[in-house]
């Protein structure tokens, strides 16, 4: 009987890791394919996506636009407002063709799982773009994908490992900030924020804690 159990439990943990390792390759997926899309209809439109104002983006894409920037060259802040060109980003890429999803492109609006405003991660939670200092070891704006919150603490570090140095304040794939500091996509979900256990005063990322709603961005 404990012979069959043991061969129960470890077939459960086998199926756990296999699951949690096709997460961790949907979420380096999202940070490839985003930053591709990204690249790819500023070097066919000669303008950011999201940053561009909404009827010369409406105009070239050929199809009507809800959201659009204020042209300034960056994914930023209009008006003190986070998700005017976050949302703008979705819209004007899934109308070009460079990404699959219907977006709207609402600006004032938060995005969430409901309203089409933005995509979601594997966990369910929402993928944002910026230029925000809101990354451990920033030392200045950057532009990055923000990867999404729900992430356990384990595939956090995992994908660190797979896509870069596995230290959470270096590289490319970075911890977010915890929630108390973070400035920029804040709202009610605090999109752009963490839980303050998934990394520690190292910082490495804490395995220990056991975080579950640990979130991660990948600068580019």
């Amino acid at each position: 009987m404990l012979v069959i159990i043991g061969l129960l439990l470890g077939g459960i943990l086998k199926g756990i890791e296999l699951i949690n390792s096709v997460k961790v390759k949907r979420l380096a997926e999202v940070s490839t394919s985003v930053e591709a899309a990204y690249v790819g209809f500023v070097d066919r439109y000669r303008h950011v996506p999201g940053d561009w104002r909404q009827v010369p983006a409406s105009n070239a894409i050929g199809v009507p636009l809800t959201g659009g920037g204020n042209g300034n060259g960056r994914i930023d802040q209009m008006g003190f407002v986070p998700w005017i060109e976050n949302n703008a980003l979705w819209e004007q890429l899934a109308k070009a063709d460079f990404i699959n999803g219907s977006y709207s492109g609402s600006g004032f609006v938060e995005p969430n799982a409901g309203n089409a405003l933005a995509p979601v991660n594997p966990f369910g939670q929402m993928i944002l773009v910026g230029d925000t200092p809101d990354f451990e070891g920033a030392t200045g704006t950057h532009l990055h994908i923000v990867l999404g919150r729900g992430l356990p603490v384990g595939i956090a570090r995992e994908l660190d490992v797979k896509l870069d140095d596995g230290v959470p304040d270096q590289g490319v794939i970075r911890a977010t900030v915890d929630d108390a500091g973070l400035t920029i996509f804040t709202g009610a979900n605090r999109w752009g924020g963490r839980e303050a256990g998934c990394v520690d005063a190292t910082p490495v990322w804490n395995i220990d804690g056991d975080s579950e709603d640990c979130n991660a961005v990948s600068l580019f």
